[in-house]
């Protein structure tokens, strides 16, 4: 029987990113589903002080939606969905970046809805809590002010994570470009820009919503490293895998490579798409 892809989408983005994989998904025959977790899509806040010409002040106060949005809450949603996909035969879930978080507790939550877990330079916590890793030396190539050049606000007051995507600060967009998508064009960095939604949630989860071998571990699961990632390195990646390797030596990571940045393989999906196919074909 035909698997259904369950895609999860990463910090700042939603289900409309994931557009051209679908498209690539779809033409080699495969069934997916793209989901905008809680505060995503069309339920994120685009407040009128961030359109042109813009409102600073304005957009540093005003409210957003996915304020009080917990991991919890992603998780739960994400459990609806894969319930609902579960119905129509096997389910591959597959998470990129942030929304590997969201992957696994609904994997530690519910590892029956799950026929195979896909990480594409994700974060699948094994032993620290996702904020520590940050700290670590895999992370220390990583330009963590980044974000802090179009910051909008006080996360504390705002109660959530908001940056100014639509900034025309050169050295924030050198920055953003570098960080996700230093191998594509200009115009590609930019479109992929606007796809981005200004708010996120604050909520990294605990040392209770890391990997659980006794759940999340039997579950049949992929890495999908990206060689060129400067957001998630490949030395964390690596330490991502082989923490699951160890976890559960019994069921260890398939290990499939793509060339590119952190946002490549969603620009030019192809790659991506027939990696995916490979694995339907082992499930269905």
């Amino acid at each position: 029987m035909q698997p259904t892809f369950v895609l999860v989408h990463g910090a700042f983005s939603n289900s409309f990113a994931f557009a051209p994989l679908q498209a690539e998904l779809g033409l080699l025959g495969h069934r997916s589903v793209a989901v905008d977790l809680p505060g995503h899509g069309f339920a994120a806040t685009y407040t009128r002080a961030y359109q042109t010409p813009q409102d600073p002040a304005g957009l540093a106060a005003a409210p957003g939606s996915i304020k009080g949005v917990t991991l919890a809450d992603n998780a739960a949603h994400l459990i609806g969905i894969l319930e609902r996909a579960k119905r129509n035969g096997p389910v591959i879930l597959v998470s990129h970046s942030r929304g590997g978080m969201t992957a696994t507790v609904a994997a530690n939550a519910r590892p029956d809805l799950i026929d195979r877990i896909v990480y594409v330079s994700a974060w699948c916590p094994v032993d620290l809590p996702v904020g520590d890793y940050y700290a670590e030396p895999e992370m220390a190539s990583v330009d963590s002010a980044a974000l802090g050049l179009a910051l909008a606000g006080n996360p504390a007051e705002l109660g959530l994570l908001r940056v100014n995507f639509r900034t025309a600060d050169p050295d924030a967009l050198a920055a953003f470009k570098a960080a996700f998508l230093a191998d594509g064009t200009e115009e590609e960095f930019l479109a992929f820009l606007n796809t981005f939604q200004p708010d996120e949630n604050l909520d990294t989860g605990t040392s209770d919503d890391r990997a659980q071998a006794g759940t999340w571990g039997r579950i049949p699961k992929t890495y999908v490293r990206l060689a060129g990632d400067a957001s998630l390195p490949l030395a964390l990646q690596d330490r991502l895998i082989r923490e699951g390797n160890a976890l559960t030596p019994q069921n260890p990571y398939d290990v499939r490579t793509l060339e590119g940045s952190h946002l490549k393989w969603l620009v030019d999906p192809a790659p991506a798409a027939r990696v995916l196919g490979e694995l339907a074909a082992q499930a269905g």
